[in-house]
């Protein structure tokens, strides 16, 4: 139904139908008597084969449904870098790899020891299980839940080899999801799709199967969010959005609440344009200052990421559920609750920012990516201008901390240590980057500098902390401060980003703020 024939009234705005945003949706709709607008700037995904196979997804970097970021130039990092952000119904989970984890229960009780009410392991995992149905073993699995997880097969010679390689390095296969953090443990990943191949994305798992059927839940599609609106009162009234043909505005609103899920870059972006955010920075690029909260596109964190990549001895496959099968964390240092060190392994060259620096590639190769699961530095979302088509100014500030530094260097190292065992053998060919002749720390961290990328996992823009924290731009039920009817669920409300992949706890965060809302409504 398109925007200008649709009814402009709801209970519920929700701005983003994203990996929070769908959830939310979905949740809040089982009522019958409760109305749902989800506004979303991107496409709907619905039939659309380029986003669902999720073998497919790496071509959806840098692609029309890639907002596609890039950063500020960076004093210590690759300033080529791009920030992939999903423009498509679903949101990142619509873009990404889909590697499923748990949150581990000491991050999460770290989110509560931070002052974060409600968000303690004991409380989050039931949601983990409400939402999956999962094909590993444990009771505290979910068997009946809207997202299929499975454990990935184990179909790849070269993953088979690496696994027996990490053991021999004194890394174990330890399966991932079991109930207790892996600090040190090597697996094939658990992954949110089916077995025919198609994503169990939040829009597919959540949306697809109520959207039409619902009629107190409407998905508008291709409306690209340029304020909120509020009243006298400082209550959020709706969403101002640009219709499709691009010249004119619309708008709907919300009789009880506006629920922002526009990720972690553009959820602190909209809460700025509508003058919710640092007021010096606002006042710098003419935004009218409604609540100065200097928390909202501040410390931002994310993964940072490097890459290793062979020549293969023998052929790689030719297929792959989505080609990053197999994790491995590790940790640096002794007295660890949490690994501080993780790799991806891809059966596929990853030359996204080595070809550029000179560095050879092949059509036949495998890496490990390496990434800093906890890293200490943290970077900012700011407008560039007041105008909403303008990108933000995304500043990570990579490696701005020495602990990144030591870890990733390390990582380097010790994935030359795993695939020089005896069971690589018969893979491990020529190190195509960074290549033998690095290997002084200086050298090392000059080859990540030049070449590193992200996982992809922008968060704590928005973050959640007490309520009288001023540097929380949200309290503990995900209210922003200083307004009435307007909270923020994904990403961006992590105190901390999880040690994970984090798309999963991102669902989670859907649901409990779905929960959340219903409890405040009685």
């Amino acid at each position: 139904m398109s925007a200008e024939h649709s009814a402009r009234e709801f209970d519920y705005v929700v701005v983003g139908g994203g990996t929070a945003g769908a959830v939310v949706a979905a949740r809040l709709t089982e009522d019958p008597e409760v109305t749902v607008c989800v506004v979303e700037a991107g496409p709907s995904d619905v039939g659309d084969e380029s986003v669902l196979v999720l073998d497919r997804w790496m071509a959806l970097l840098e692609s029309g449904y890639d907002w596609d970021y890039p950063i500020e130039a960076q004093e210590n990092g690759n300033s080529f870098m791009r920030q992939a952000r999903a423009k498509v119904l679903g949101g990142c989970s619509s873009h990404n790899s889909c590697i499923a984890f748990w949150a581990p229960a000491e991050d999460l009780d770290e989110w509560a020891a931070l002052g974060c009410t409600g968000w303690s392991a004991a409380e989050c995992f039931p949601l983990y299980r409400r939402l999956e149905t999962n094909d590993a073993p444990g009771d505290h699995h979910g068997r009946s839940g809207p997202v299929t997880i499975r454990t990935v097969p184990p179909n790849d010679p070269c993953g088979r080899a690496l696994l027996e390689a990490c053991a021999a390095t004194g890394i174990p296969v330890t399966p991932f999801n079991t109930g207790s953090t892996v600090v040190r443990g090597a697996h094939w990943f658990q992954i949110n799709a089916r077995e025919d191949g198609i994503r169990s994305s939040a829009s597919v798992a959540y949306l697809h199967p109520v959207m039409g059927r619902r009629p107190n839940l409407e998905v508008r599609t291709g409306l690209q969010a340029k304020r909120l609106l509020f009243d006298e009162a400082r209550r959020c009234t709706g969403v101002e959005y640009l219709e499709p043909d691009t010249i004119h505005s619309g708008a709907v609103a919300a009789r009880r609440e506006v629920i922002v899920s526009c990720g972690a870059i553009d959820s602190p972006k909209l809460l700025m344009l509508s003058g919710i955010g640092p007021a010096g920075w606002l006042r710098d690029v003419g935004v009218d200052v409604r609540v100065d909260s200097p928390g909202v596109g501040s410390r931002l964190q994310d993964h940072p990421e490097g890459v290793i990549m062979w020549q293969a001895k023998q052929p790689m496959v030719t297929s792959s559920t989505q080609w990053w099968e197999i994790g491995i964390f590790a940790d640096t240092e002794p007295g660890l609750d949490r690994p501080d060190l993780m790799f991806h392994y891809g059966s596929v060259p990853f030359d996204l920012n080595t070809y550029r620096r000179g560095y050879p590639t092949t059509d036949n190769a495998f890496c490990l990516t390496p990434n800093v699961t906890r890293a200490r530095s943290m970077g900012t979302v700011r407008l560039r201008t007041r105008d909403f088509r303008d990108k933000p100014a995304v500043d990570p500030r990579y490696f701005t901390h020495p602990h990144d530094i030591r870890v990733m260097t390390y990582g380097l190292r010790l994935a030359r240590e795993i695939t020089a065992q005896a069971p690589m053998a018969e893979w491990t060919g020529t190190e195509l980057a960074p290549g033998p002749a690095a290997r002084s720390d200086e050298e090392l961290f000059s080859y990540i500098r030049e070449t590193h990328n992200t996982v992809y996992h922008p968060a704590g823009t928005v973050r959640m902390g007490t309520p009288s924290e001023v540097d929380a731009p949200l309290d503990p039920r995900l209210r922003v401060k200083g307004v009435t009817g307007l909270r923020v669920a994904d990403a961006s409300v992590m105190p901390f980003l999880p040690t994970v992949n984090p798309c999963i706890t991102t669902m989670v965060i859907g649901e409990k703020c779905a929960d959340m809302i219903k409890a405040d409504a009685e």
